[in-house]
């Protein structure tokens, strides 16, 4: 390993990186996301002269789209951070001002940045001061980030190359340029890309990081703010798991929609005796008035035969039916549909239907839970930096609520039954009403000495 990343090194590297099929299908977990999926290039073919395939436009050729894929992002990321997150700590001030800073901006930036995990393998967060001086965390999506890790767990970065499109004006002339970015412990470097080259967008070698208000200095992180947010430990997108199924629902229900269109007036047809006009004008004919004028005498016997195809849609809804349960399965999600799910559904049942999208949350919280510890540095330093305190040495715990489905009728009755063997705050936590257990144990507290107090006031 190079000890020094030269900016040679870095051109090189760049170049292949944005050619190589793991960008790929990151751009591609990006597009699928969006509905632009392969079915929308698809042309229908036949076996032409020798054998050949070729391309065809007078058939039906429908491309539709039934964006699954997208549906099990948005179910797993809400499952995961729908909810607002919890932070505990020992001590309640430290807690309040970690609250401050992963507000409600925080946690809307953490969902996004979740969702990009999925469809490019990995995201990033770079922790940077607003104008106003808060610290605010910004979502990079991975199809723009070429990290150069320092080990191979791939936990530490020794520096890495952003590379994104930026839209200029040139008066009224509107033009994309491509821009690149180099991140290490002394700052950052801006370029423009063109043709495998990097020009200098600005006079100092390296823009620190931030700029102190009062002072007007630049500084810069002891650390390289760039914060990794992986979807699981290999970085694979959700897509490179469910494309397959993906295509093959999206052909599917496109070639149903075609084999319905081809009736009698673009099928295949049997002429019989019908001399004295060309096939194309035949279908032209036939296409416009919708009838066939054919001559039956005793010299010649006309008519016209097709060849159908009966479409059995039983066979397709059975067929239908496999392709979204194995997404579903293979993506790690759950169906709400789920037969499970039908009267009025155990606790038992319900977790069963969530086995899977739990086993798939279970590994992607533990890579949130590295990546908020990394991102609590950011947030002690800025602490110590506007004069709050001095936590680095301070516990502090994120607790993800997910959103899942419960009987809460079942839920509240074992937790009465609980009453005497588990602590009251314990059942508190547990109870299905309950945002903020603290806050719930102060209300209930403060209503008992209310309570004390009025019966008081009466003997």
């Amino acid at each position: 390993m190079e000890n020094k990343i030269t900016t040679e090194r870095i051109k090189r590297d760049l170049s292949e990186w944005l050619a190589s099929p793991a960008r790929k299908s990151q751009t591609d977990g990006e597009r699928y996301y969006d509905g632009r999926q392969d079915i929308l290039d698809r042309e229908r073919t036949i076996i032409g002269k020798d054998g050949r395939i070729e391309t065809v436009d007078n058939l039906p050729n429908n491309r539709i789209v039934d964006n699954r894929y997208k549906l099990l992002i948005k179910q797993k990321a809400n499952y995961l951070v729908g909810k607002p997150m919890t932070i505990k700590s020992n001590d309640r001030n430290y807690s309040e001002l970690l609250h401050g800073i992963f507000d409600t901006k925080f946690r809307r930036t953490l969902k996004n940045t979740v969702m990009s995990a999925m469809k490019n393998g990995i995201s990033w967060l770079y922790p940077h001061y607003d104008s106003k001086g808060k610290l605010r965390f910004k979502l990079i999506p991975g199809y723009q980030v070429l990290p150069y890790w320092a080990d191979d767990e791939h936990t530490e970065i020794r520096c890495a190359v952003r590379y994104y499109t930026e839209t200029v004006y040139n008066g009224s002339e509107k033009k994309l340029v491509n821009k690149v970015e180099i991140y290490d412990t002394e700052g950052v470097r801006r370029f423009t890309w063109t043709a495998g080259s990097l020009e200098s967008d600005s006079d100092e070698e390296r823009i620190p990081y931030a700029v102190s208000m009062s002072d007007n200095k630049g500084y810069n992180w002891e650390r390289i703010p760039l914060v990794p947010v992986k979807y699981n430990e290999n970085e694979i997108p959700l897509l490179n798991v469910v494309r397959s199924l993906q295509d093959g629902l999206n052909e599917l229900i496109s070639d149903f929609e075609n084999n319905m269109q081809e009736d009698a007036r673009n099928t295949i047809l049997v002429l019989k005796n019908l001399d004295g006009q060309s096939l194309s004008e035949f279908r032209k004919n036939l296409a416009t008035f919708g009838a066939i004028k054919v001559r039956n005498d005793s010299e010649s016997k006309g008519g016209v035969d097709s060849l159908q195809i009966t479409v059995n849609a039983d066979n397709y809804q059975a067929i239908l039916s496999l392709f979204k349960k194995a997404i579903i399965e293979n993506g790690m999600g759950y169906d709400g549909k789920d037969e499970r799910m039908g009267g009025e559904p155990n606790q038992m049942n319900i977790r069963s239907m969530y086995s899977d999208i739990d086993l798939d949350a279970n590994d992607m919280e533990t890579e949130l839970q590295a990546a908020l510890d990394d991102l609590l540095w950011f947030a002690d330093c800025y602490l110590l930096n506007t004069g709050k305190g001095k936590f680095f040495d301070t516990n502090a715990e994120f607790i993800f609520n997910r959103d899942i489905l419960i009987n809460e009728s079942q839920v509240i009755s074992d937790i009465k039954n609980s009453v005497g063997i588990l602590s009251h705050k314990t059942l508190v936590e547990q109870h299905p009403y309950i945002i903020d257990a603290d806050e719930e144990m102060e209300r209930i507290e403060a209503e008992k000495e209310e309570s004390m107090t009025e019966q008081k006031d009466v003997t």
